[in-house]
């Protein structure tokens, strides 16, 4: 039986199920066969095809990772044959042929540890026991024994030693051979010492480590007054080490540094322990080593204040400490840490103060609000905290959402060394009809908490954006709260003030008494206080939210930009489009392509082909619609009637909420208001603002058996029991004539 080089359980070898996708394999078969699926390999980039790219992972073993795997283009994958990769194999077929899967990882410092995955063995092997001969098989590498010849090392040290001895010191060393004196040790602790010199930076975090614990370890039979004077050196030396932040790290390169901070994550790789200590500038791995896949300094855990000593070396590129020694503070000492880091943060996470994106009076009102969402954002990167953006599925949430994450991803990446740490601390995620509901709720908490048990994180910040505003999101966010999740709120809708007590921020021009607006043009300027430097990036995008009557100053400032009023309408129409298509998927790469093009002299480019394919769409389905409206004269009322089962095709685009927009747009003055019946919901259009859970209730008291409730205020769309439709129609009818 073995251990779990992560977590420490009684295995089979040395990784637990629950962490077997946590490490990385190193295969050294050579049959499709004996691949395990699930796992993750090592490969080199063999060859690219239209499809997708073929890697190969061990000899004569390649598998194809097809482009539908990948989270981004093909075209703009930055491989080359021969490059190392790391992959998923998924699937490995009856023919022989390996499925592979995208690995967000891809970089061997970012998995927690290395296994070699050799078909000889039952079990993988750690990668510090093997030592591959000539044939590229793996064996393990011989235990060191006590009477075992010394290393070639070792005898230079030993032979330089004996060298350097004075005359006096052979007649001691004579004279006490039964004993060893403090001299002997101290030599021993030099001559290690002079191998770590030597050694590369991968043998130096093992050897410096070593080398500690023989010092603190090693007994001698020398008098207290030499002991209590090696034990003033030892004080003295660290006290000589400077105190310096995590952003100067690059210039401290070679240097023995000291760090004080907050442990915000341990990791147990199979050779060191890496420690991410984070202080008030920014966060660093530092690695401890006492045995492979031994845990360093068991008694230091996460939301530890620590002290850390230690020397800066850059290892694959990254800059990282080698513990020397670490010691967790208490008291006065601990305190002064917390007070500073604490003082540090709040200075860090307020932002500067940031001009609108244009003149816009509803901007100007909600001001401090924008502030606080900005502050909540910059706080939760700077805390190593997890963003996940919910948005509603539309043109709107997509471009509020994507300002966001336009900002958001820049700071993670000045935060956190990781190459992967922009998808372990940013997620953007849609939501249908602008509603955070249980199903939605539960999801999102049963991955934070997978996450927090898995991988040590803690749990995210949410941002709600064209979603989240109105009563039927409470039960959502009611789960969220249980956990403690934190939750801010930007929405254009009509918000319930029930909402101001259930989420720790809340951006509403209608709670705040201001001019209606689109969720964009809220989410664009909290993104230019999140990240100012992206500002020039975000000022087209206000512009890009509307459907008609586009406010003059957000106009201006895309034509500023470069974006002329046809190509706003352009952008905003492909954007629409996409958003319907897979409308549970962020489309990262693509909507940042439609939205911010590389080409000067052609702004739209992508985005012209996709919104023709929007207005040639919207235009067939619009004349369909048309020629099968019914109208009603209740009273003084004309209302539009539309049954969107009957005369609309329900699983492509457009999606009824936009249809109905267009159609009412598009309806001559004396319609006063337009309904749209599916099967079990109904959509309400017209002028004069509606409150959906008003009309729900005066539909309710008419069609009573009906069930009728709130679908989403957001799309003004009511639900009922479909068997109960003809009453509710008339329900609806009748109510809707009264009131327009």
């Amino acid at each position: 039986m073995g251990s779990c080089i992560i977590c420490g359980t009684s295995v089979d070898g040395h990784i637990c199920d629950l962490h077997e996708e946590d490490v990385l394999f190193e295969f050294r078969g050579d049959h499709p066969n004996q691949l395990t699926t699930n796992r993750y390999y090592r490969g080199s980039v063999d060859g690219f095809a239209e499809f997708g790219v073929f890697v190969d992972i061990g000899d004569r073993v390649t598998g194809l990772l097809h482009r539908s795997e990948l989270d981004q283009r093909l075209d703009s994958l930055d491989w080359e044959p021969g490059d190392t990769v790391f992959v998923k194999v998924k699937n490995v077929r009856d023919n022989g042929n390996i499925d592979l899967g995208w690995s967000i990882r891809q970089a061997e410092r970012e998995f927690r540890g290395t296994l070699i995955d050799d078909p000889e063995f039952d079990t993988a092997r750690l990668a510090e026991n093997v030592e591959e001969d000539e044939s590229g098989n793996g064996r393990e590498e011989p235990a060191a024994d006590a009477d075992s010849e010394p290393s070639p090392d070792e005898q230079a040290v030993e032979a330089t030693t004996d060298t350097d001895s004075s005359p006096d010191d052979q007649t001691a060393e004579a004279t006490s051979d039964s004993e060893p004196s403090a001299d002997t040790a101290e030599t021993t602790t030099d001559a290690d010492a002079a191998k770590i010199s030597q050694a590369d930076d991968s043998e130096r975090v093992e050897r410096s480590a070593s080398v500690v614990g023989q010092g603190s370890t090693a007994t001698t039979e020398s008098d207290d007054t030499s002991a209590d004077a090696e034990s003033d050196d030892a004080v003295d030396h660290q006290r000589d080490h400077p105190v310096v932040t995590v952003d100067s790290l690059d210039n401290h390169e070679g240097d023995d540094v000291r760090l004080e901070g907050e442990i915000v994550n341990v990791r147990q790789t199979s050779g060191p322990t890496v420690f991410e200590l984070r202080d008030e500038t920014g966060t660093v791995d530092c690695a401890a080593f006492v045995e492979a896949g031994v845990r360093a300094y068991p008694d230091i855990v996460e939301e530890d204040i620590v002290r850390l000593d230690g020397d800066v070396r850059r290892r694959r590129g990254e800059i990282q400490v080698e513990t020397e020694t670490l010691v967790a503070l208490d008291g006065d000492e601990r305190q002064t840490v917390v007070d500073r880091m604490a003082d540090a943060l709040d200075d860090r996470a307020r932002p500067a103060a940031v001009d609108a994106l244009a003149e816009d009076p509803t901007i100007e009102a909600l001001a401090d609000d924008l502030v606080d969402a900005a502050t909540a954002i910059r706080r939760a990167v700077i805390t190593d905290r997890p963003v996940i953006v919910r948005h509603s599925a539309t043109a709107d949430g997509y471009v509020a959402g994507v300002a966001l994450e336009r900002a958001t991803l820049p700071l993670v990446a000045d935060e956190h060394r990781r190459a992967d740490a922009q998808y372990h601390y940013f997620d953007r995620r849609p939501l249908e009809g602008g509603v955070y509901d249980m199903q939605d709720a539960t999801k999102d908490v049963t991955n934070m908490l997978e996450n927090r048990e898995r991988h040590d994180e803690k749990l995210p910040l949410f941002v709600f954006v064209a979603a989240g505003g109105t009563r039927e999101s409470l039960d959502g966010f009611d789960l969220l709260d249980v956990y403690g999740a934190p939750r801010v709120v930007i929405d254009d809708a009509v918000a319930d003030e029930a909402i101001a007590d259930s989420v720790d921020t809340l951006v509403s021009p209608s709670l705040a008494g201001a001019s209606p607006t689109t969720a964009t043009a809220l989410a664009a300027n909290v993104a230019a206080h999140v990240n100012e430097h992206v500002q020039d990036d975000l000022v087209h995008l206000p512009a890009v939210s509307f459907w008609d009557e586009t406010p003059a100053s957000y106009l201006d400032a895309a034509a500023e930009a470069g974006y002329d009023e046809a190509s706003v309408t352009e952008l905003r129409d492909a954007v629409a489009l996409e958003a319907y298509y897979q409308s549970y998927e962020d489309k990262r790469e693509l909507i940042k392509d439609l939205l911010f093009g590389d080409d000067e002299d052609d702004v739209t480019g992508l985005a012209g082909n996709v919104a023709e394919q929007f207005r040639e769409k919207l235009a067939t389905e619009v004349d369909t619609a048309t020629a099968n409206i019914e109208h009603e004269a209740i009273g003084g009322t004309t209302v539009a009637v539309l049954d969107t089962d009957a005369f609309t095709h329900r699983y492509d685009f457009p999606p009824s909420t936009i249809l109905l927009d267009e159609l009412f747009r598009q309806a001559d003055s004396e319609t006063d208001a337009l309904v749209g019946v599916a099967d079990d919901t109904l959509f309400v259009r017209a002028d004069e603002t509606v409150d959906v859970h008003d009309l729900a209730d005066a539909i309710d008291e008419g069609a009573p058996e009906a069930a009728v409730r709130t679908r989403s205020a957001r799309e003004q769309s009511i639900r009922f029991l479909s068997g109960e439709r003809d009453a509710v129609i008339d329900a609806t009818l009748a109510v809707v004539g009264e009131r327009f």
